[in-house]
């Protein structure tokens, strides 16, 4: 009787310590999530007087929805967000593809190979990258587009592969094979089968891509010699200008899309993707 109480009371000692567990995680989304937010919301719809005293107005909602430039700078900055996604995920998709595939690809050297760019600091590979595209030609100076578009390629290709490939490698095999069996050539096996059991990978892969496309500064204004400016860019001009309200309004805009572009995709996101099959290439 004795050694069940004190069966029961480690249990209860150790149910009771669980629940502190979680304390780190919450101090951390309160400091770095919660407050940077409000933080923003109050800026975004305060104006700054003389004295430092912050007043309510929507001078910054108005400022941006009315200045043609910052709506331009929004348009390109989805423009190239669309195109840079899109990319990577034609050239990341088919090398995933070989990657996951263990008739290819017997080494995981060759996974790694792709992933190590991610382990260089942004900002040496984006110089390198210029130092490359000026080697071979394409200066910004010359060609702002190409040169930003190759270098956001670059740089957020791994981010496009290791999600595809992290989804390939659970792909199940068994439906891939009886689909052969059954007659299905190659393109009715990738259309019908492989591709709708992919959708996952692709999800958060376009995910990866996007929105930090959208908010990259440092790619633009180191390949384009600064002659292409993201939205990324405006929002750190402002804020470097101490225009603190209208750069919060920014940032706010940025959060919008984030959260619209999440709730667009929840559904694909790829939660259930264990529950589809684990077959290994």
């Amino acid at each position: 009787m004795r050694s069940r109480n004190n069966k029961d009371a480690v249990k209860r000692f150790f149910s009771f310590k669980r629940k502190y567990l979680a304390i780190p995680y919450f101090a951390f989304l309160v400091l770095f999530v919660i407050i940077p937010i409000l933080i923003i919301l109050v800026y975004a719809f305060t104006d700054t007087l003389e004295d430092g005293t912050l007043v309510f107005s929507f001078n910054a909602l108005v400022s941006f929805f009315t200045s043609p430039t910052k709506i331009n700078v929004l348009v390109v900055s989805l423009f190239f967000g669309v195109m840079n996604t899109l990319i990577c995920l034609l050239i990341g998709y088919p090398l995933a593809y070989l990657l996951a595939n263990t008739k290819v690809n017997k080494n995981y050297v060759m996974v790694m190979l792709f992933v190590m760019p991610m382990w260089i600091n942004f900002v040496l590979r984006t110089g390198a990258t210029r130092d490359v595209l000026t080697f071979l030609g394409i200066n910004g100076g010359d060609h702002p587009y190409v040169a930003t578009m190759i270098g956001l390629v670059y740089n957020y290709l791994p981010f496009t592969i290791l999600p595809l490939y992290t989804t390939m490698i659970k792909l199940d095999k068994s439906q891939i094979e009886a689909a052969k069996d059954l007659g299905a050539n190659n393109v009715q096996t990738f259309v019908k089968n492989i591709l709708p059991q992919s959708i996952p990978g692709i999800v958060s892969a376009a995910e990866m891509v996007f929105m930090p496309t959208m908010s990259s500064y440092v790619i633009s204004d180191t390949l384009s010699e600064g002659k292409l400016t993201l939205f990324g860019n405006i929002i750190y001009l402002h804020f470097s200008q101490s225009m603190w309200n209208q750069g919060s309004f920014m940032a706010l805009i940025m959060l919008v899309l984030i959260f619209i572009m999440m709730f667009a995709t929840r559904k694909n996101r790829g939660d259930d993707a264990p529950k589809r099959g684990a077959g290994l290439w």
